[in-house]
């Protein structure tokens, strides 16, 4: 996996998190398995995205990686290197070898990977929530050998590389003199154990795939883009190791009425220029309903209604947004004989300058070679 995490989200070490949250989104939309069908490069490259931002969206993490690089990323705070970050017995043993090194295991089970979906929804969900039913592959704990990884009747042993630490330790020169640094044991992978005898259902990982079901309730408000961390729903760690989240990707279909602003929504309300010049009362269908509607006389296109209370509800409160409604007035087309002669007449009494009639015989003409 390269190194330099901005880089793989294509933005700057001094993005914001915000810039960072953009940049993941799209990179995830277009690496996604859902939209690469499946290849095999893609979706490489879409776990050392989701890696990247897993790391540079948490304020810790990424002030750790700033500071000693992907290495230094999941180390315990302080970060590799840092001595005064693990306690008075490890600074001790840092500088005198004292007989607290390797007294203790530091690794353990690794936690599981996180994991992703798109969640597609209807705009009337996304509005006022639902409950859907995941259906996902994943990893889970191997019951056969408890998440141990070792055949039944046997059990792992101490990793002889480390001495069931989970951890090597390099011991460097710096202008402070001698500092230890400790890296997770290639032989464990960190977890200060190995397994002679595998498991023969899950062949030693301590977990194997299944294809798992279950319900997840989506609030009221969500939007377009947003994300749901789903605790504990991911993958599950090897070897007994805790699992990961499942990150649900929110995608909702547009509606043809409403357009969401925030909280807000906004539609438009299409009224004749009798309607629009006389006044009229008019039934409305809103998301709760219908409402009616007082179109005063004289309205003019563009003139805004607002309903209280009638738009998105506030996903983080209590509370909606307000729905904004245009009036938009239209100009009546086909004209019969009758009613262009109506309007005619109207325009003459108030004294306003229109097209002359067409020719009737021209009209005629037109009319047959139409």
């Amino acid at each position: 996996m390269p190194t330099d995490y901005y880089a793989l989200l294509g933005v700057s070490p001094r993005a914001s998190d915000e810039e960072i949250k953009r940049a993941y989104r799209r990179m995830a939309r277009e690496l996604h398995p859902d939209s690469t069908g499946g290849d095999a490069e893609a979706e490489a490259r879409f776990k050392e995205v989701t890696r990247a931002y897993e790391v540079l969206r948490d304020p810790e993490r990424r002030a750790r990686y700033d500071r000693f690089g992907p290495e230094g990323v999941d180390a315990p705070a302080g970060g590799p290197g840092d001595i005064f970050g693990s306690g008075l017995g490890d600074l001790f043993d840092a500088f005198f070898g004292g007989s607290q090194a390797g007294s203790r295991r530091r690794g353990g089970p690794a936690r599981g990977d996180d994991a992703e979906l798109v969640l597609e929804l209807s705009f009337r969900d996304a509005v006022f929530g639902t409950t859907r039913q995941l259906e996902i592959d994943t990893l889970v704990s191997c019951e056969a050998c408890g998440a141990s990884g070792a055949r039944a009747g046997t059990t792992p042993t101490s990793c002889p590389e480390c001495q069931g630490t989970g951890e090597l330790r390099r011991v460097r020169q710096s202008i402070l003199g001698q500092v230890v640094t400790a890296v997770p044991c290639p032989r464990c992978g960190g977890q200060g154990e190995v397994v002679s005898s595998p498991c023969p259902e899950c062949r030693g990982a301590g977990r194997r795939p299944e294809h798992r079901s279950f319900g997840v309730d989506i609030p009221a408000g969500v939007d377009h883009g947003s994300t749901l961390r789903l605790s504990g729903r991911g993958p599950a760690g090897p070897r007994g190791g805790p699992p990961g989240d499942l990150y649900a990707h929110l995608s909702v279909t547009p509606d043809e009425r409403f357009v969401r602003h925030g909280d807000e929504l906004h539609a438009e309300l299409h009224v004749s220029v009798a309607q629009a010049a006389l006044g009229a009362t008019l039934g409305f269908e809103t998301m709760d309903g219908t409402e009616s509607l007082t179109v005063a006389a004289g309205t003019q296109t563009g003139h805004v209604m607002r309903l209280r209370g009638k738009g998105v509800p506030h996903v983080r409160g209590r509370g909606r947004g307000d729905l904004e409604v245009t009036v938009v007035v239209d100009t009546p087309t086909g004209l019969t004989k009758s009613q262009d002669e109506l309007l005619r007449k109207l325009a003459a009494e108030r004294g306003e300058e229109v097209a002359a009639p067409e020719d009737t015989f021209l009209s005629r003409i037109r009319s047959a070679f139409g």
